[in-house]
Parts: C-alpha cells; sequence; structure tokens
C-alpha cells in the first residue's frame, strides 16, 4: 500500500527545469500513504520524457521491491519501470505459473515483479489474473508507452489530468494540483462535479471538483505515448447474472459462499507484517475477523463510538471479539476531537465526502496503527449480496407493478398535496416513479427544489441521470434488486465507501484489505437470485445462511444500522454547531452556495423545527474543501508520519 505518481511530458512543450525535483516534492504531499521510502525515477534526469515518484509502505517482502521498480526478460532485463499502490494476493501463484510457462526470472520476492511480469508476457490481459486491489502505472522503455490500471472494483484510486505540458496520473489529487503550474492544468472548479456531490454526498467517477482532472475509472487501463492524450479502456464490467437454486440442494451453494469466502480471507492474510481487522457490531465485519482467527489466534480487532449515548456499536463488538476469541481495542471520539480533526480529514480526502461515518473511521485507524500496519474489514459485502434496507423496496412497491403507467401517474400527483409525513403519502410517490426515476444509489441529500435554494448555478438538466442513466441501460432486464446493486457498485460503493476507507486508513500509513471485494467472492454472489438476497424479513439471506457456522449468534440476524454518528445532535449545540456557524461565515464560496440559505438551515436545525442534519453536513464539507483546496484560507496541521517499520 503505497502512493504513486507518473509524470509524462509532451515533446513539443519546452522542457521544465526541475522537473524531478517537482515531482519528488509533489509526491512528499502524500508521504502519509507510505512513510517507509521514497523513491524517483527518470528516464533522463536533463530532459526526462518521463519521472515517476514512489512513497512506499512496505508489507511484503520488506528488505527488497523496492520502488520505482525495474524488471525485464533476460534480452531487455530494465525495460520495464513501475509504480504500484496495493497488492495482488495471489501474486505467489502467479509467480510460479510465470516461472513454469514462461520461464520468468524474479529478483525479489514481491508481488510487484508479478504484476510486470505478467504484462510482459499477456498484455493487458494479464489485469484479468490479478487477484487483489491496485492502482499502478508501468513505463514502457522500448515501447515508450506508459500503461496505468486500476483494480475491478476501484480499492484504490487513480487521478490523471492532462495539460499542454504533460500528463500526470497520482494516486492523491493534491499531487496533481502541486504539478499544475508545470504540467499547465485546469483547476477550474467543475460546477457540474458541484451539483452531482450536493445530490449525491460524493463526486462521482470519473469527475472530481476539479475541471482539469478527472479520475481513472475502476476496472479500466489508460495507454499514452508522450505527445498523446489517455486511451482509456474498461476491462472489467460486473454482471449479475442469476442462476436459480436447486431444490434440496441449497446448502450447496451456502457451502459455496463459506468456502470462496474462506479462501479470499486466507490470501488477504498474507503479509511479512502484522494483520488486524476492524470489527463493528454487523456481520461483514465479524465475519472477516472470525475467519481471520483461523490464521492468526492473536489477532487484534478494533472499533469507534462516541461520548454519547446510543451512538456506539463499542459493547456488540466488544461482545463480538469475545466471542470469537480476538483481542480488542477501542476508541472512544469526543465531541472536540472530532471538530479539531476535520481540517486534516478533508484534506486528506482530496474530494468532499459527506458521509460524517469517515470521521470515526480516521480515528480507528489511528488508533490500529499503534498496534498493526495492515487491518482486514467487511467493505462490499452489501453490494455483492444484498446488504441495504433499501434493496427490499421493491417488495413493498410489488402491487404498483401490476398498475398500469398511467394510472400509477395519477397515483404520484394525487399524493403531492398530502402534507409532509403523513402516512402513505411517501409511498404512493415513490410507487409511481419507475426504478430508475427513483434509484440514484445509496443518497441523496437534496431534492431539486431544496438544491434549487442553496446553489445559486443549480442546473435542473445536471441531474442523477448523467451518473445512473448508462448503468441502468446495462442492467436491463435484470431484476431490481440486482440492477439496484449494478447502481451502487459504479456509485455509492467506489464514491463513498472505498473512497473512505483508502483515504482514512492512508491518512494513518494503514492499509486496508476489503476481502468480500474479491473477483472470486463476486462470481459467487453474482449468480444469486433475487430471494436469496432479499426478503419480507431480512437482507442478505444467502450470505447470513453461509455464516451461521462462524458468525456469533447475537451478531447473525441483527438489522442493518449503519455507523451511528450523532452530528444531528452535535449541529443544535456545542463546538460542532459554532464551528458550523464560523465555518459559513468565512466561506468564500458565495458564487456557487447562498451563505443566507445555508444559514436559515442551521437557524431551523437548531431550534428543532427541521432536521437538515445530512444536507447542513454536505454544504459545510464542500465549504471546508473549498476553503482548504480553492481558497487557501484554511492550512491543516498534517504532522510528519512517524512509525516504526514494521510491526
Amino acid at each position: 500500500m503505497c502512493g504513486l505518481l507518473a509524470y509524462l511530458t509532451d515533446p513539443s512543450a519546452q522542457a521544465a527545469a526541475g522537473l524531478v525535483d517537482a515531482v519528488s516534492g509533489a509526491s512528499h504531499l502524500m508521504r502519509h500513504r507510505g512513510p517507509d521510502e521514497p523513491g524517483t525515477w527518470a528516464d533522463d534526469t536533463a530532459a526526462p520524457a518521463v519521472v515517476l515518484g514512489f512513497n512506499r509502505l512496505s508489507i511484503i517482502d520488506i528488505a527488497h521491491s523496492h520502488q520505482p521498480l525495474r524488471w525485464g526478460p533476460p534480452e531487455t532485463p530494465d525495460r520495464y519501470v513501475l509504480v504500484f499502490n496495493g497488492e495482488i494476493y495471489n501474486y505467489l501463484e502467479l509467480r510460479d505459473e510465470l516461472t513454469r510457462t514462461h520461464g520468468a526470472h524474479f529478483a525479489t520476492d514481491g508481488d510487484g515483479e508479478a504484476i510486470v511480469a505478467a504484462y510482459h508476457h499477456w498484455g493487458p490481459d494479464a489485469l484479468h489474473r490479478l487477484r487483489g486491489m491496485f492502482a499502478f502505472a508501468l513505463w514502457d522503455t522500448a515501447e515508450r508507452e506508459l500503461f496505468c490500471a486500476r483494480d475491478p472494483f476501484g480499492i484504490k484510486p487513480l487521478y490523471m489530468a492532462t495539460g499542454p505540458a504533460g500528463t500526470v496520473f497520482g494516486s492523491e489529487k493534491k499531487c496533481l494540483l502541486d504539478l499544475a503550474a508545470t504540467a499547465g492544468l485546469d483547476l477550474d472548479v467543475d460546477e457540474r462535479a458541484v451539483q452531482h456531490y450536493t445530490v449525491l454526498q460524493y463526486v462521482p467517477e470519473p469527475e472530481t471538483l476539479h475541471r482539469g482532472i478527472r479520475r481513472l475509472e475502476s476496472g479500466s487501463y489508460a495507454r499514452l505515448r508522450p505527445g498523446g492524450t489517455p486511451s482509456v479502456t474498461r476491462y472489467f464490467t460486473p454482471r449479475f447474472a442469476a442462476v436459480p437454486f436447486v431444490a434440496g440442494r441449497e446448502q450447496q451453494r451456502y457451502d459455496e459462499i463459506t468456502a470462496v469466502l474462506e479462501d479470499s480471507v486466507a490470501k488477504h492474510m498474507r503479509a511479512d507484517v502484522t494483520v488486524g481487522a476492524f470489527l463493528s457490531g454487523g456481520i461483514d465485519s465479524t465475519a472477516i475477523a472470525a475467519l481471520a482467527m483461523r490464521h492468526n489466534p492473536r489477532l487484534i480487532t478494533f472499533t469507534t463510538g462516541f461520548e454519547r449515548e446510543g451512538f456506539s456499536e463499542v459493547d456488540v463488538a466488544v461482545a463480538s471479539a469475545e466471542a470469537i476469541g480476538a483481542r480488542h481495542v477501542t476508541k472512544v471520539v469526543s465531541q472536540a476531537e472530532f471538530v479539531e480533526a476535520l481540517p486534516q480529514i478533508v484534506w486528506y480526502l482530496d474530494e468532499p465526502v459527506a458521509d460524517p461515518a469517515l470521521v470515526p473511521l480516521y480515528f480507528v485507524a489511528r488508533e490500529a496503527r499503534k498496534h498493526v500496519k495492515v487491518v482486514l474489514s467487511g467493505e462490499g459485502a452489501d453490494e455483492l449480496f444484498g446488504g441495504y434496507t433499501i434493496y427490499r423496496e421493491p417488495l413493498s412497491l410489488k402491487a404498483f407493478d401490476y398498475l398500469p403507467r398511467p394510472v400509477r401517474r395519477s397515483l404520484g400527483k394525487a399524493s403531492r398535496p398530502l402534507p409532509d409525513g403523513m402516512r402513505g403519502k411517501s409511498l404512493l410517490h415513490r410507487g409511481s416513479l419507475t426504478l430508475e426515476q427513483r434509484y440514484y444509489g445509496n443518497a441523496r441529500s437534496f431534492s431539486d427544489d431544496q438544491l434549487r435554494a442553496v446553489l445559486r448555478g443549480f442546473r435542473p438538466e445536471w441531474t442523477h441521470t448523467d451518473v445512473t442513466a448508462s448503468l441502468y441501460a446495462a442492467s436491463d432486464g435484470w431484476d431490481p434488486v440486482a440492477r439496484m446493486q449494478h447502481v451502487d457498485l459504479f456509485t455509492w460503493l467506489r464514491g463513498d465507501i472505498l473512497v473512505k476507507a483508502d483515504k482514512m486508513t492512508m491518512a494513518n500509513s494503514l492499509e486496508l484489505r476489503v476481502p468480500f471485494l474479491d473477483p472470486e467472492v463476486f462470481a459467487v454472489a453474482a449468480r444469486l437470485p433475487f430471494d436469496q438476497k432479499i426478503t419480507r424479513a431480512t437482507t442478505k439471506f444467502a450470505l447470513r445462511r453461509a455464516l451461521e457456522p462462524i458468525v456469533p449468534a447475537h451478531v447473525l440476524n441483527r438489522p442493518k444500522l449503519g455507523f451511528p454518528v450523532p452530528i444531528r445532535h452535535w449541529l443544535r449545540a456545542g463546538e460542532l454547531l459554532d464551528w458550523a456557524y464560523a465555518t459559513v461565515a468565512a466561506s468564500q464560496t458565495g458564487e456557487l452556495v447562498d451563505a443566507d440559505a445555508v444559514r436559515r438551515m442551521l437557524d431551523e436545525h437548531r431550534t428543532g423545527a427541521a432536521d437538515h442534519s445530512r444536507r447542513l453536513w454536505t454544504v459545510l464539507i464542500f465549504m471546508l474543501w473549498h476553503a482548504i483546496f480553492v481558497e487557501g484560507s484554511v492550512t491543516p496541521r498534517i504532522e510528519e508520519p512517524h512509525y516504526p517499520v514494521q510491526l
């Protein structure tokens, strides 16, 4: 787990003086991703065509596998240069196959050489053979081509931007911002991306809030040569293809789920450092921790909670750790700590994410890093196995499917004059809509009317369909739950869940691994029929049945709660409310946001006249992001990472 930076110059541009130093300096901004060892490589330090920067967090083959990594076949031993962020969990199997079938030779015991050798022999098809999380840039000195790729689900980030003087790829956007003048990048704020963020609570890929910087999407690779622009190809598209259960053979399918999870966790435990696990009160993290205990009986688990009754899963996590025999560590977060950390957290994020759960994640990662260097976690289970409560909506709206469209539209119109909060109003409204109209993904902060009141440049044509239309088109004919899962894999998962997981752990130089997001696990989950994911009584039905022998009974059928964060209460009194008013007063976002409207929302929320907590949080985090990355009026205090090389 590391941070990479790749700068490919444009031959027609005047060579930038000190480009190697500039890349090295920009790389230093993400030193938290890899405090163990920095590295820079250039093909020609006087007038380089390509410069690669790297920060290493040593996990596998600690004494070797330095990056930028050189590798090649015997006839051209230094043909390729690699910078790589992530882990390839089947690297041992790949190295063995490449040695047997192609006579490949390796100078290290790490996974980086497996990537390069696989690419040399199989080309881009090698990406289908990699079982892991990754973002990498690979320079081919013979072809003079840069090849960059991200893992199938987007676990690891990769930003990219092209300007008159060159193209830059990097693990963190702040590094590209630092090189903007050198490359000539467009740093204007993208107003459409701002509107998408405000509705969805995250910036959907491939957008960022800077117009000239984009993200290489999950499951995609890019190729480019000096003077060209990136040519992007999607190599992985997740497909849900249900296979009905055969009566009497249900247990075989549940055993298949158990077996593939056991195998995934076993491979995710591969490391030359200590591996721990995050443990909440839910079934997903508990299952991963219980399976990890089979490989490390001294496993340490970690959770966090708040100094407010009712906003903590600590007690359930402690009971789960005791039940599986793990040593457990808890971090309790105060409101003062929460507020103080916000500028640093948003700086680490690069892009605003209005999910309050990322704040406790930051703190539990900081606590975990005192004990371990790698943690396992349960992200992805909900998207793969049908875990969100909203996935049950097609069952509650089933009766509407039998009504003609004109009748459904009439019911929707009839619901409009009903008082807000009246029983049945929401059901009639949502039942009148198609799935494509009503389901944005797992988050929506503002209605159009609310958005119009807050955003000065509101454009009704910039809607969620910008993001979801192609996803629904690709899933036409699937059952409604599979279509919702497909939308979430491309939106909520990679826009919120995986961004906060990567950025909050990497902020603390901690590697997070997600065994559910494994191609083999997905292949099993994708075959589950509708009724093995969602029932009227529960979610993740098949997964729960598969985990009965593994997960403690008090967790197995516990309803999904999400991570409870008390912002609704804290935005009514105390340090967070004071911070909110001060943030609005100081913000220079006047061209984008109506500060008076936000203050009115704060006043209404403070007095209890309305609950605006989610909408307020979305706008406040944007204002803080703008203050850091656009105005420069807030400078977070970023400490130098200092950890032992190995834990």
